[in-house]
């Protein structure tokens, strides 16, 4: 085995922000030891493995999935989900964690599992070296309310299940939030608002109550763990900044007064708008979507509201994740990247900036600011080398032939000119 890897003759995206350089990058271990603007180079010592890009390949640091649902299977019918037996759900997570590394997906923070233990077991067996995957902050089922998104139950059939955990009352969040961290996740994600498909709470309804929230939270502070949550509406958005989320999904309903409660957050609290679904079903979803029903679910009133939070949010200064939501049917595991296009196509920015949501930012997020999501000297080696020039087309991040090689913590999932890793 090479004491040190050597990547010469590459162009550098480094997501600092910076621009793009001609240059040299050396991996020691599991760090990044050394970085180089040509026309310096990287002195050559002995046990070198030198990758050579031929001036032509890209060098960037590993994607950082900030929605993930490694425990879905591309359905698009989340009943289906809780009809799956425990064990084939645990391989179907399995193989899902080493598909996001196979497309360039080196971290994810998890949204929610399908089921309770899903998402520890997974990044336990990660961790320890047993499995191939990203790695993976663990979070818990929906922890929603009766009539809730995710409460698929109905008086006749009071035992459906899907991926998540109806919850109702103060001393009930306390009590499964405990009975969660007890079970080793990370996280504990609240289904906060309503959404478009749920006809009864509307995506600008907020269904938790502020009483639960906050019990979830004193909680979640405790242990010392965080929460997320899914928060369209303007009052959801608000009580997640009031109780401590980190990350806030979607946002796309709020108003002044949770925009300015952002920005006055904006040193600790992230928002991912997640819009890939949104995007999709509004205007390229007819093999699922009837026009009436696109009309009637309001999905391009959701994505004009997406796109209005979001400009504004980036001009504020709070910082915008990107990912989110793969793993149905109409946004299959691996075509995560698709987000960038979003951000760029959508909400207006520059490539740059939307390669940001997926690098540096979700490092920020994930609370290893120093560590993942940039080629910096002391960083963890979570590399791609990519065939071509991302910036000019977010597409090639989602189609595995264009990614050469895939580094994860200084090893090579997939080595330059061979297969994946076993």
């Amino acid at each position: 085995m090479f004491g040190e890897i050597l990547f010469t003759g590459v162009t550098v995206i480094d997501c600092t922000g910076a621009d793009p350089f001609p240059g040299e990058v050396l991996v020691k271990g599991n760090r990044i030891d050394r970085v180089a603007q040509a026309p310096q180079t990287i002195p050559r010592g002995e046990n070198l493995e030198v990758v050579d890009g031929q001036g032509t390949a890209v060098l960037m640091p590993g994607l950082i999935e900030s929605h993930a649902h490694l425990s879905i299977d591309n359905t698009a019918d989340l009943a289906e989900l809780g009809r799956i037996p425990p064990e084939e759900h645990t391989l179907l997570t399995m193989h899902n964690a080493r598909r996001y590394l196979d497309h360039g997906i080196t971290s994810c923070i998890s949204a929610a599992a399908a089921k309770p233990r899903l998402d520890v077991v997974i990044r336990n067996a990660i961790d320890a070296g047993e499995i191939p995957g990203p790695r993976l902050l663990a979070a818990t089922p929906w922890l929603t309310v009766t009539g809730g998104l995710g409460d698929l139950r109905t008086l006749h059939m009071p035992h459906v299940e899907s991926m998540a955990l109806v919850v109702d009352g103060p001393d009930a969040y306390r009590q499964v939030s405990r009975e969660l961290i007890r079970e080793g996740v990370d996280i504990i994600k609240l289904v906060v608002s309503g959404d478009s498909f749920v006809p009864h709470a509307g995506s600008e309804t907020t269904v938790m109550t502020d009483a639960e929230m906050a019990a979830a939270a004193e909680t979640v502070r405790a242990h010392g763990k965080r929460m997320s949550a899914h928060a369209r509406s303007a009052e959801s958005v608000k009580r997640c900044v009031r109780h401590g989320v980190k990350v806030i999904y979607h946002a796309n309903f709020a108003d002044e007064e949770a925009l300015d409660l952002l920005e006055a957050n904006r040193d600790w609290v992230f928002v991912s708008p997640n819009i890939g679904f949104t995007a999709i079903a509004a205007y390229e979803g007819s093999e699922w979507f009837s026009e009436e029903q696109v009309e009637a679910l309001g999905f391009r009133e959701e994505l004009e509201g997406a796109k209005q939070s979001a400009v504004e949010l980036k001009k504020r200064g709070v910082k915008l994740l990107g990912g989110g939501d793969y793993g149905f049917a109409m946004t299959p595991h691996g075509q995560n990247a698709r987000d960038l296009d979003h951000f760029v196509n959508y909400f207006g920015f520059d490539p740059m900036d939307a390669l940001l949501s997926m690098t540096k930012y979700g490092g920020e997020a994930m609370d290893l600011p120093d560590a993942v999501g940039q080629i910096e000297e002391g960083f963890l080696a979570d590399l791609l080398l990519v065939s071509q020039d991302p910036l000019v087309d977010f597409k090639i991040l989602t189609e595995t032939e264009n990614l050469l090689a895939v580094m994860k913590d200084g090893v090579f999932h997939k080595r330059p000119g061979g297969a994946a890793s076993n």
